[in-house]
């Protein structure tokens, strides 16, 4: 398995090749957190084995609505203003100092 990427001081992102991801919402429950993931999975399942460009719409369309219920895209989760950086470069955001000292 592999580690877990690096996570913003806030909670708010995770760091993947450089570029800051939105995590998901730390208010959800353990099983509730689970059941997302699981239907994120089997959505991202459904895009690859459509078949027509409609099932590929409707399995896209089921991946979108389990990301926003994790809070990975849709509203942000914090409450205190913050712009969200979603999918910008790591170093080009407020997080580029911590960045720079937490990868050595």
């Amino acid at each position: 398995m592999r580690d877990a990427p690096p996570r913003t001081p806030d909670g708010r992102y995770i760091v993947v090749d450089g570029v800051l991801w939105r995590a998901t919402r730390p208010d959800l429950s353990e099983a509730d957190r689970d059941r997302l993931v699981k239907q994120l999975m089997a959505a991202r399942r459904a895009v690859g084995q459509a078949k027509t460009a409609a099932e590929e719409k409707a399995a896209r369309a089921d991946v979108n609505a389990a990301k926003i219920a994790l809070g990975e895209r849709g509203p942000v989760w914090w409450d205190d203003g913050a712009a969200d950086v979603n999918r910008h470069k790591v170093e080009n955001t407020a997080y580029a100092e911590w960045w720079r000292t937490h990868r050595g």
